[in-house]
């Protein structure tokens, strides 16, 4: 499993932009196939970093995930959305494979 962590910078005048994207991504993304863990947009502190955070099974389902994610009604529409509106100034993609969690972090309290 991987984990797919896109990190956006948005206009900060255009934080409810942002907020209506991430919910429609909240409809789409695990229709078109992914586990989305979440959005988060700006809170405290930085008024311009958000993520969205979403598992996928390997880099080759990940590739027919965004195939199947361009075709569906509400996935087309969000990418016009955001090009549209121009509130998102860029946005990073990483992939990184879980490797310890808090299984990993009990058996190294107990020394095992």
């Amino acid at each position: 499993m991987l984990t797919c962590v896109i990190r956006y910078r948005i206009d900060p005048t255009k934080k409810e932009e942002f907020v209506h994207y991430a919910r429609n991504w909240g409809e789409a993304i695990p229709r078109c196939g992914a586990e989305l863990i979440g959005y988060y947009a700006p809170h405290e502190g930085s008024s311009t970093l958000a993520y969205g955070i979403y598992n996928i099974p390997s880099l080759a389902e990940y590739e027919a995930y965004r195939a199947r994610l361009a075709a569906d009604p509400l996935g087309r529409e969000n990418y016009e959305f955001a090009q549209r509106e121009r509130f998102l100034l860029r946005e990073d993609r990483v992939f990184l494979q879980r490797v310890g969690g808090a299984e990993t972090g009990r058996r190294m309290q107990e020394g095992v």
